[in-house]
């Protein structure tokens, strides 16, 4: 059966346009369900950028730790705080004897975050124990790195490959 064809100039000129805007309509409502669909993930994704923490000058940053000890960054590696980084430098050279740590005792797992005593090298752990900071656990993804004996960055990609520190 054939429809009847539009017989007045307005629907002749509406009803054309008004498919062509439905049509439009729907490839976007499409579109945009099916970018949706991609991506829904519950996991966040890091980028390479995310994973290279720069921390600064290393003369500064060697400075700022000889007078006030070692520097905590509390939510570096997870957003929930259990692996918290320690920076530490050791001896006189800038460039070298950089070391990171975890912010948990070597001897317990990372439930039990260690806290800073203000200025010092020491930590007091979950236990209330005071430990040096030589006594936090040693991290399997993280390391120091400088970048012309001038930048220091902590690298969170990878297991270390090398000792940075001297």
């Amino acid at each position: 059966m054939r429809r009847p064809p539009l017989r007045s100039p307005l629907a002749r000129a509406v009803v054309p346009v008004a498919a062509g805007l439905a049509f439009f309509a729907a490839l976007f409502l499409v579109t945009w369900l099916v970018a949706a669909w991609i991506t829904n993930t519950n996991e966040r994704v890091a980028t390479v950028s995310e994973r290279t923490f720069r921390v600064g000058s290393v003369e500064r940053v060697a400075a700022q730790i000889s007078e006030s000890g070692p520097v905590l960054y509390p939510d570096l590696r997870d957003p929930n705080g259990t692996r918290a980084i320690v920076l530490d430098h050791v001896g006189d050279i800038p460039a070298l004897g950089w070391r990171v740590f975890y912010a948990h005792p070597a001897d317990r797992d990372a439930s039990c975050l260690a806290s800073q005593v203000a200025g010092t090298r020491q930590f007091v752990d979950c236990e209330g124990r005071r430990l040096d900071v030589s006594e936090l656990s040693r991290p399997t993804d993280a390391r120091p790195l400088v970048e012309n004996e001038q930048m220091l960055y902590i690298d969170l990609r990878a297991p270390p490959t090398s000792t940075v520190a001297g």
